[in-house]
């Protein structure tokens, strides 16, 4: 069988593309192809007659499995969606806390790693001189 390329002036009859399982009825000599990807072939008047209910058949046995197959994937697409949600949520609370600038690989923390060290405390004669000027001015 001699195949045509979409778009390609042809002789008038039926051509079949299989890629789109259409036959394209072509009434005048000239008259152009449809331009929707593939290759067309000519196929005689009988065989045209015969293949357009078969093509017809096998479509609507396969449209409910087509709505179907569809249904079941956006159900199943959510599900997925649910799991993988709780397994991520999962994830996060049993991943161990990460404090930057704390070493991970040194071994135990030390025994005082809580503890904050503070600096040296006012003791002395300044803090008790500072309070006995801030009596005085108060009272006059």
């Amino acid at each position: 069988m001699t195949t045509y390329q979409s778009g390609a002036a042809v002789q008038s009859g039926y051509y079949f593309n299989p890629i789109r399982w259409h036959v394209e009825p072509i009434a005048t000599d000239g008259a152009r192809l449809p331009d929707v990807g593939g290759s067309w072939m000519k196929v005689p008047t009988v065989a045209a007659l015969l293949l357009v209910p078969i093509l017809g058949a096998t479509f609507l046995m396969f449209l409910p499995l087509v709505g179907f197959i569809m249904l079941f994937r956006a159900i199943g697409e959510k599900v997925v969606r649910v799991f993988r949600a709780s397994a991520g949520e999962l994830a996060a609370t049993m991943s161990p806390g990460w404090q930057p600038g704390e070493a991970h690989f040194t071994g135990k923390r030390p025994e005082n790693a809580d503890v904050e060290e503070k600096g040296p405390t006012a003791q002395g004669d300044a803090l008790d001189t500072l309070a006995d000027e801030i009596e005085r001015k108060r009272k006059g």
